[in-house]
C-alpha cells in the first residue's frame, strides 16, 4: 500500500501559534486567531489532501493551568483526547519562553514518548532579530532538550512558513500507511454554522475588551443558501444584562459595526454574498452549566 494517512495533532500553550499553523500548513483560516489567550476553545480537524496522502490535523486549545469553569474543563479534555487518538504530536512552544506543562499533560507525554512520535515545534523564531536569535534559539533548545530528552526539535515560524517544508517531511516520515479516513474533498469535520460562529466571535475578540469576548458564545440557527445571497441568523450569548448592553452598544452602534465587519470576513470565507442577522441574548452562567454548554456544541 503507497497511501498514506493518519492523525497530527497540535498541543501546546495559549498564543504559541498553533491556529497560525494549521491555517498556513491547509492554506486556509479554518482556526480563528486573535492576541487573546483561550481563543481556540473547540477541538478543530483540518485535512489535507495530496495524492495518496491524507493528513487531518487538529487544532487544539493551549495548556490551561486553572480551569475556572466547566467549560475549561471541557477544552482541556479536548487536550487529553488528542493524546488518544494521535499517530503524530506536534507540541508547539515559542522562542525564548519557558513555560512549565501542566502535571497532567506532562504525565501524558511521558506515558505515549516511546509510543508515539513527538516533534517539539519552537515557533516564532522570526520574532528576533539575526544577531540575538542563534543564543536564544540555542537556549530554547536546551531547555527542551533537558526535559523530553532524545525527541526531535524543530525551529519553525508557522506565520513566515520557515521550515514548513522541512516539518511536512518529518510528518510523511511517521505517518503510517493507511487508507484516507475522510472524503477527498472535505476540508475539516466542521460543518458551515461552526466556522460562522467562529468568525462572529473572532471580530468581537477584534472590538470587545475585558470579560466580553471570554462571555460570550455564538450559535447558528438558520443557514439559508440562494443562488446570489447566503442568509445567515446566528444568536450571540452572554452571561449579564450589561454585557448586552456594551455588545449592542448605543443606538445599536456597536452590533451594527460587528454585523459589517463578520458579514464580511463570513462573505471571504464562503466566496459568497452573506446577509446577517445578529441577536443578542442573555445565557447565564452558560460556562458553568453542562446542559447549556452542550446546547452550544460543546
Amino acid at each position: 500500500m503507497n497511501y498514506r494517512s493518519g492523525f497530527v495533532n497540535i498541543i501546546g500553550f495559549p498564543n504559541v501559534g498553533k491556529s497560525t499553523l494549521i491555517n498556513s500548513i491547509l492554506d486556509k483560516k479554518i482556526s480563528i486567531i486573535t492576541k487573546k489567550v483561550q481563543t481556540t476553545r473547540h477541538r478543530i480537524f483540518g485535512i489535507l489532501n495530496k495524492p495518496k496522502l491524507q493528513i487531518i490535523f487538529s487544532d487544539t486549545p493551549g495548556f490551561l493551568e486553572k480551569k475556572k469553569y466547566i467549560l475549561h474543563k471541557i477544552m482541556m479534555q479536548y487536550i487529553k483526547k488528542s493524546f488518544e487518538d494521535a499517530d503524530i504530536i506536534l507540541l508547539v512552544t515559542e522562542l525564548g519562553k519557558y513555560p512549565d506543562i501542566p502535571q497532567i499533560f506532562y504525565k501524558k507525554f511521558k506515558e505515549i514518548i516511546s509510543k508515539i512520535p513527538i516533534i517539539i515545534l519552537i515557533n516564532k523564531i522570526d520574532k528576533i532579530g539575526l544577531e540575538y536569535r542563534q543564543n536564544i534559539l540555542y537556549k530554547t533548545i536546551n531547555h527542551w532538550s533537558n526535559i523530553f530528552p532524545n525527541i526531535e526539535i524543530l525551529p519553525i515560524s508557522a506565520l513566515k512558513n520557515i521550515n514548513k517544508d522541512l516539518l511536512m517531511d518529518k510528518i510523511y516520515k511517521f505517518l503510517p500507511k493507511h487508507m484516507p479516513f475522510y472524503p477527498k474533498n472535505l476540508l475539516s469535520d466542521r460543518n458551515d454554522n461552526f466556522f460562522i460562529n467562529e468568525i462572529i466571535r473572532k471580530e468581537i475578540f477584534n472590538f470587545y475588551k475585558q470579560e466580553i469576548p471570554y462571555s460570550v458564545e455564538i450559535k447558528t440557527e438558520f443557514l439559508e443558501k440562494k443562488t446570489n445571497t447566503t442568509y445567515i441568523y446566528s444568536i450571540i450569548y452572554v452571561e449579564k444584562n450589561s454585557q448586552k448592553t456594551i455588545l449592542i452598544g448605543k443606538n445599536k452602534k456597536s452590533i451594527k459595526i460587528l454585523k459589517y465587519f463578520s458579514e464580511k470576513k463570513i462573505s471571504l470565507f464562503f466566496c459568497k454574498k452573506i446577509s446577517l442577522e445578529l441577536i443578542v441574548k442573555v445565557s447565564k452562567n452558560w460556562r458553568n452549566n453542562y446542559k447549556k454548554l452542550k446546547n452550544l456544541g460543546y
